[in-house]
């Protein structure tokens, strides 16, 4: 009994020493991860951007990335293959790391967020996210924009991503002024 008392308020202390340390800019971490970045469509939105960005040679946080998505959750990129045909592939979060994980890493790659949409009924979100994205923090002009449309699910304690659909902007496709930002 005093072994189990002394093991607790040993957990406890640490707990409590992790928190004060993590206060400052996030929550708990279990892992790397940092639980409470999905509590709200905002911090998982904000999280989702900021996972997938980083400068050439900057390692991501795999970890955190996948803990934003539901069990079997797609991300689906489209685009026009050779025929002008639009296409979708349907990769899970695994897939996508395994797939574009390296060359992020490689290459840079900054993904910003320049508008939102978010329609919300109970528990049920989706956002149209407008993004474009850089090699470099310090790049003027982004390389490519395009729309991200994300469903998520809150199950009484914090928000899913189930999809992730996207779309690059192009000539034939310019993305609206309805999805820009007000200039």
């Amino acid at each position: 009994m005093k072994n189990t008392a002394l093991l607790l308020l040993f957990t406890a202390t640490i707990f409590s020493v992790n928190a004060q340390k993590n206060s400052k800019n996030e929550g708990p971490k279990v892992f790397g991860i940092d639980t409470t970045k999905a509590f709200t469509i905002d911090s998982t939105i904000k999280t989702l951007y900021k996972t997938i960005s980083g400068e050439k040679g900057e390692a991501r946080n795999w970890g955190q990335f996948k803990f934003l998505f539901y069990k079997d959750a797609k991300l689906i990129p489209s685009g026009r293959n050779n025929e002008r045909v639009y296409k979708a592939r349907y990769l899970s979060a695994d897939d996508y790391v395994k797939n574009s994980g390296k060359w992020l890493v490689q290459n840079g790659f900054i993904e910003k967020e320049i508008k939102r949409e978010v329609q919300q009924f109970g528990n049920l979100a989706h956002v149209f996210s407008t993004y474009e994205c850089y090699n470099s923090k310090t790049d003027e002009k982004p390389f490519m924009r395009g729309i991200n449309s994300i469903q998520l699910m809150f199950d009484g304690s914090r928000w899913w991503i189930l999809n992730i659909y996207w779309t690059n902007e192009n000539k034939f496709n310019p993305i609206p002024r309805a999805y820009l930002p007000k200039s």
